[in-house]
């Protein structure tokens, strides 16, 4: 019973990322590269939202530093399904500070995968680099 329901939990995952791919795709190939990052983050909502993720832009992240709690220390792009963290780019190259924000925010959110998403290539698969916490 205890496989029966990991195998069910991981086909829900694989075709819940197959849709997040099926979105990513739609986005950039209707826009393509050279806009801004904030319309990325609007479309991608929107286009998340329609598909039935639980999609939240501009999440806060608190920072606690010993005794000081700063409520809005941080903000993540996007956060879909209280899981994962996309962090949108439109720049010539991502670089180690880019993946080094994803990681503080995976770290301060608690969540284990998150996205870093460059917009300004030409083919989105080019642009997306898969960054894990703790797995």
């Amino acid at each position: 019973m205890q496989r029966a329901l990991r195998i069910a939990a991981w086909m829900r995952t694989s075709y819940r990322t197959e849709q997040l791919g099926v979105v990513l795709y739609k986005v950039h190939k209707a826009l393509g590269p050279g806009l801004l990052e904030s319309a990325y983050e609007e479309c991608l909502f929107y286009e998340l939202c329609k598909e039935g993720f639980f999609a939240e832009k501009q999440k806060a992240l608190p920072l606690v530093y010993e005794e000081v709690k700063l409520e809005c220390g941080y903000r993540v792009d996007l956060m879909v399904e209280k899981k994962l963290i996309i962090e949108i780019k439109a720049v010539d190259a991502l670089n180690d500070v880019h993946l080094a924000q994803v990681l503080t925010y995976l770290r301060l959110s608690g969540c284990k995968l998150g996205l870093l998403m460059n917009f300004n290539v030409t083919q989105i698969k080019d642009g997306i680099r898969r960054v894990v916490n703790k797995l």
